[in-house]
């Protein structure tokens, strides 16, 4: 794999070319409080990621959070590519691509004893309000949304990433990720053309029960 910065953008550009925008009425994926919709608000209108300054991402990071799976899909490449750049301060888009396949534990003091705390992995999210999903399982379900051509990207540039800091805790991470999800999924996930042809087809069929020409 390549850690050539430029071959990598042009990787990300091409995979992301024909990724569509979801809409500004679908941009928000969570509806908890208002945080939510605050975090989306500036990216609606913005049809191209390109143009989108690396000073706005930072400014507005938390929206990786709060962003429909379709809006994740369409934002992400923006993320990378100035992450690739090092322009990103604040933002992290690392952390949403590999949170939910490595297990952390940290020992936390109560008292006179000692709590450990994990989260990720197979550990549940919030069983009160999600049952038996885990964090893995809510990954899986989020990160699903790229194509083949969009996996084998985001593949690229975790690579990179992992290359650079090949002894850090982000690079557990991402090792745990890329064999868990990313690097089978960019193998066997529909390709780009797969899902506009069932789009297609859909809107036909769409056409064809509503007599709309």
């Amino acid at each position: 794999m390549s850690h050539d910065p430029s071959a990598l953008l042009q990787h990300i550009r091409d995979a992301f070319a024909r990724t569509p925008y979801p809409g500004d009425a679908f941009l928000q994926g969570s509806f908890d409080g208002c945080e939510p919709g605050e975090a989306v608000a500036p990216f609606r209108g913005e049809r191209d990621w390109t143009r989108l300054a690396a000073e706005a991402l930072d400014a507005n990071y938390d929206a990786l959070s709060f962003f429909s799976e379709g809006a994740f899909r369409f934002f992400l490449p923006a993320f990378m590519t100035a992450d690739v750049r090092q322009e990103l301060r604040t933002a992290d888009p690392v952390f949403h691509l590999t949170g939910g396949f490595h297990e952390i534990a940290v020992d936390v003091p109560m008292g006179t004893t000692i709590v450990t705390r994990r989260s990720g992995g197979g550990v549940p999210i919030n069983p009160r309000r999600y049952g038996a999903i885990t964090f893995e399982d809510y990954g899986r379900f989020r990160l699903s949304v790229f194509s083949r051509e969009e996996c084998g990207a985001i593949v690229a540039y975790l690579t990179h990433r992992q290359g650079s800091s090949p002894s850090s805790e982000t690079a557990v991470a991402i090792a745990a990720a890329l064999d868990r999800f990313w690097i089978p999924r960019a193998s066997h996930a529909p390709t780009t053309a797969a899902l506009e042809r069932h789009v297609e087809e859909e809107g036909r069929f769409l056409r064809s029960i509503t007599g709309d020409p």
